[in-house]
């Protein structure tokens, strides 16, 4: 742990949004990355915490079990403490932390230890919430009236202080907060004070997030249509004529996507955009790398070869982390991209053309097919007899390029650029997602995502853990490893790229739905 640097106590409340990590502000994440220690809630969402700076102490004050981990009173003094000790705290609430947040009882606890605060808003759940859900609060011709009201009254209180009467007699809109366990009675109350049985109602639950639940009904029936489909908490409860611009509006939960978790079997530094393309359509992404990239057990081959690029005519990329290495060595030797200015340049595919762009290249040949066969085939309409071609590769390369170019009469020099190794465990939760069956599809972009995943658990287990649910491959190679360890490929896009991965997943759970 890096040694902490003397700062003065200092306590930011911040408000962690209602569920989605990318609603929380800019100010929130600055300050996430200025604490010493965090201490963060139920429903601040854990992705939250890649934004705390390494080294800070994390300290969970939600829920275990349905159980309060910690009562207000204790998180009070945790946060006093902390502070007195000498360090930035960063309280991370989820929504925000002035709305049904008790972040003013905490407040109070810092201003009686003289303790200097910051208050950094959040987007509360009544606002977050029903906008992913497609329910404006307030609409032109319909209502410009909106109140948020506690679901869940103290029990030391023994006469309510809603005010049943205000909210039941406008047209306002009434958000309710905490109130599912008593939904039966805050429908009653309505009603009993003159709110319209059918007024249309609204329950949202997980609310901005993958597995958010939107159910409707009346003041009459949504309780009981609760009790019927087991709504649980947490959720909020919208009541009001707003509700019915849902089915026109909603554009959160009818993604393609939306409610499939796909298991991302890349490397956990590569998994980001796909995850990104997935979750973009409404997927809940569990990322489980299956690989790690690391660099080869010596550079003397790579080196060699860059020490003499001037002797080769061609040089060949077949992935993105071959062109990240190879370029990575040729800065370490103190050359850059002009020492290639003699050798021609082919790339496996888009992607792996993307990546040369930076370093001012542009490739001189792309196959049509994005694989080992493709690329020896484009190179049959080049006069490669007797030339010398280089092909920086991954430890677990096949040997088609190497061979099939010395076949056409290449002399082809392949030092390994990288490795693939196979991580000690799996991410935690991801086999109990397994177990529990709460993935939908399993995706595997090249032959050693499935391998490993498949050494890590197990081959037989691993059939069982992936009965019932989609498996996707990229490319033949690949979808060849499934079949050959048992499992069914059902979805192998016609292009090896990710983004017909994503096509061909739209495609698929489109046809099955």
């Amino acid at each position: 742990m890096p040694e902490k640097s003397p700062k003065n106590p200092l306590v930011y409340l911040i408000g962690a949004g209602p569920g989605d990590p990318g609603l929380v502000t800019v100010r929130g994440r600055e300050c996430l990355g200025l604490a010493d220690v965090v201490i963060y809630d139920y429903l601040a969402n854990d992705d939250l915490l890649r934004f705390a700076r390494p080294g800070a102490e994390l300290i969970y004050a939600g829920k275990v079990g349905g159980h309060h981990n910690r009562e207000q009173w204790q998180i009070n003094e945790l946060l006093v403490e902390k502070a007195l000790a000498g360090n930035v705290v960063a309280r991370l609430k989820g929504g925000d932390p002035f709305v049904f947040g008790r972040g003013g009882e905490e407040c109070e606890a810092l201003v009686a230890a003289a303790i200097p605060f910051e208050i950094v808003p959040g987007v509360t759940a009544g606002i977050g919430a029903t906008a992913y859900a497609g329910i404006p609060l307030t609409h032109r011709g319909i209502t410009t009236s909106v109140a948020f009201v506690t679901g869940h009254e103290g029990h030391d209180k023994e006469v309510s202080q809603i005010d049943w009467e205000g909210l039941s007699l406008g047209s306002g809109t009434v958000v309710f907060y905490m109130g599912i366990k008593n939904l039966p009675q805050i429908t009653a109350n309505l009603m009993a004070h003159g709110r319209p049985p059918e007024t249309p109602v609204a329950l949202v639950r997980w609310g901005t997030r993958p597995e958010q639940e939107v159910l409707t009904g009346t003041l009459a029936d949504i309780a009981e249509r609760a009790c019927q489909t087991g709504f649980k908490a947490p959720a909020i409860t919208i009541v009001g004529e707003v509700v019915r611009l849902r089915e026109k509006l909603r554009w959160f939960d009818n993604r393609p996507l939306f409610g499939k978790s796909i298991l991302v079997t890349r490397a956990a530094d590569q998994a980001g955009e796909f995850g990104a393309m997935l979750g973009a359509l409404g997927a809940r992404v569990v990322e489980c790398p299956t690989i790690a990239i690391v660099h080869p057990e010596t550079w003397d081959d790579l080196d060699g070869a860059i020490a003499h690029l001037d002797r080769f005519h061609w040089i060949v990329f077949t992935s993105v982390n071959a062109v990240r290495f190879f370029f990575e060595r040729l800065a370490a030797s103190g050359r850059d991209s002009r020492s290639l200015s003699g050798c021609r340049v082919c790339a496996v595919g888009p992607k792996t053309s993307a990546a040369l762009a930076p370093f001012g290249i542009r490739p001189d040949l792309i196959p049509v097919d994005y694989k080992g066969e493709g690329v020896v085939e484009v190179f049959r309409s080049e006069a490669i007899t007797g030339k010398r071609i280089l092909f920086p590769k991954g430890d677990r390369a096949r040997d088609v390029i190497p061979q099939g170019l010395a076949e056409l009469g290449a002399e082809v020099t392949a030092p390994v650029a990288y490795r693939n190794v196979m991580p000690e465990a799996l991410p935690s939760g991801v086999i109990t997602d397994l177990e529990e069956r709460r993935i939908d599809c399993a995706t595997f972009t090249s032959s050693s995502t499935v391998e490993n995943l498949a050494a890590i658990v197990g081959e037989n287990r691993l059939i069982r853990l992936l009965e019932g649910v989609t498996v996707a491959a990229i490319g033949p190679i690949t979808a060849g490893t499934c079949r050959e360890l048992g499992l069914d490929v059902h979805v192998e896009p016609p292009k090896y790229t990710l983004a017909a991965m994503t096509d061909a997943l739209v495609d698929h759970f489109s046809r099955k739905a």
